[in-house]
């Protein structure tokens, strides 16, 4: 046993042992990540996501990414080989536009407060004003469209709150612990996604449409930033609601584009984009 217990503290392994009758070895967190033991298949799905992280479909991770990738492909059984070079040669990831750099370390201590159960305190820069200092208690990171956000519980709201987890600063885990509150929503993904349908920005429009709610959904390319109000199976509203015109416009636009006949209900701002629209698109 001594000698098993050498070779794991040459391994880099933290070993820590205990003299006397009620002594014994305990294996312990140290400073460093000793080898892991994976078996073939957690070895290819590790690969994968380095893969595709590094790829950038994770903004600002992607030198990380990269050098765990090549650690990972220098301690890989030669039977590994071949299928993690193809996985490389055969995989690519497109990076979400404009998607905000994020830093590991900030989400590695988010994940961390999350899985514990710890409750967290950060700075908060919201969309507009100051920083502000918040307690949570951290539910769920989710990522959305390029983007990470943190669902938590604010006790001192009362209330679930969405941040962006690239507006959060200098996160500390704090000493309590607290006990889990249940999700108002089946998951994390089905709450995020409530949230940004609920939410209402600096222009927002209803645009009523001669088509039902699941066609209108399934014809347009992406998820709305809003939500779909049914009135029949020929018949819905669609609220849109963001921070630019110009992202609210070209919705709007997406929408008329379907073919059916439409009613809109905007600000000025909408409407004279689309005169815009229309004068430089002539029939």
């Amino acid at each position: 046993m001594r000698r098993d217990i050498d070779r794991l503290r040459a391994l880099d392994y933290p070993v820590e042992s205990t003299t006397g009758t009620a002594g014994g070895y305990r294996l312990v967190s140290g400073r460093d990540l000793p080898p892991l033991l994976l078996d073939d298949e957690e070895a290819i799905a590790v690969a994968l996501g380095l893969v595709t992280a590094a790829g950038g479909s994770v903004a600002g991770i992607e030198e990380s990414s990269m050098r765990a990738l090549a650690k990972l492909e220098r301690v890989l059984p030669a039977r590994l080989r071949p299928r993690l070079a193809a996985l490389g040669g055969a995989t690519a990831a497109v990076p979400a536009r404009g998607a905000p750099r994020v830093d590991p370390a900030v989400l590695a201590v988010l994940a961390s407060c999350c899985r514990d159960r710890r409750a967290l305190a950060f700075d908060y820069r919201p969309r507009a004003g100051d920083a502000t200092e918040r307690r949570v208690d951290p539910h769920h990171l989710v990522t959305h469209q390029g983007r990470w956000y943190l669902i938590a519980y604010d006790p001192d709201r009362a209330d679930w709150r969405t941040f962006r987890v690239d507006r959060i600063e200098r996160p500390v885990p704090r000493h309590g612990r607290f006990l889990p509150r249940e999700l108002p929503a089946p998951d994390a993904a089905a709450y995020l996604t409530a949230s940004f349908a609920g939410a209402s920005y600096r222009y927002t429009a209803r645009i009523t449409v001669e088509l039902g709610a699941d066609a209108v959904r399934s014809r347009l390319f992406a998820h709305i930033p809003g939500d779909i109000e049914e009135h029949g199976p020929d018949a819905c509203t669609v609220r849109l609601s963001a921070d630019s015109a110009e992202l609210v416009t070209q919705y709007v636009a997406a929408i008329a584009a379907l073919g059916a006949g439409c009613a809109l209900d905007a600000p000025e701002e909408i409407t004279d984009r689309l005169r815009a629209l229309r004068t430089r698109l002539p029939a």
